[in-house]
Parts: C-alpha cells; structure tokens; sequence
C-alpha cells in the first residue's frame, strides 16, 4: 500500500528542519525499517509544505508500532516544535493519508 500525507513545517524552521533529516539517528531508521516502513520520503516546499511517502502492508500498524517503539517518542519530542498547528501534539499524532486517486504502474 502507498500512503501519502501533509505536514507543515514552520518558516523559521526549515533549515535546521533540513539539517536534522540529513543526520537522522541510525535506531530512528532502524526503528523505520522493523516496524514496516519502506521507500519513505518527505518533500519539503519552500513554504513548508512537507510531502510524506512511504509504502507499508498495514499503515495503522506501522504507525502503532512505531508510537511504541522508545526511540520514537525521543524523536518525536525534538521534532514536535518544527511543526505548525501541533499544539503539544507529536507530528506522529497528524499524519493522516491522503486518497489516492490515480496511480500509473
């Protein structure tokens, strides 16, 4: 399965938002891979727009098992304040898919 999803990243935070995924910890990516995420990607416009992909067997699942996953919770505490209209949600708690509507093989 294909999933998509919308972030937005706050303007002030956009470099050092860049700098962080250059250097993503290697138990974050580990973490990633065990819990069934693959061919992950995130987009970033110039706005701070941010386009996720990934593609998973069970989304629901992958994204409960990563929220469990003690490394997550780490990384969700730094990453919580790059993000607009969180509140003092983990930017895990606002990733919603999008509907695919077309897709070419």
């Amino acid at each position: 399965m294909r999933i998509c999803f919308l972030l937005k990243v706050r303007p002030e935070k956009l470099a050092e938002y860049k700098i962080r995924h250059a250097q993503v910890w290697p138990e974050m990516l580990e973490a990633l891979r065990e819990t069934g995420w693959r061919n992950y990607s995130l987009f970033l416009a110039p706005d701070g727009l941010l386009v996720g992909y990934l593609e998973t067997t069970d989304f629901q699942k992958a994204c409960a098992e990563m929220k469990n996953h003690p490394v997550n919770a780490r990384w969700q505490a730094e990453m919580t304040p790059f993000f607009e209209s969180n509140g003092d949600r983990a930017a895990d708690d606002n990733m919603f898919p999008l509907e695919e509507v077309f897709h070419l093989d």
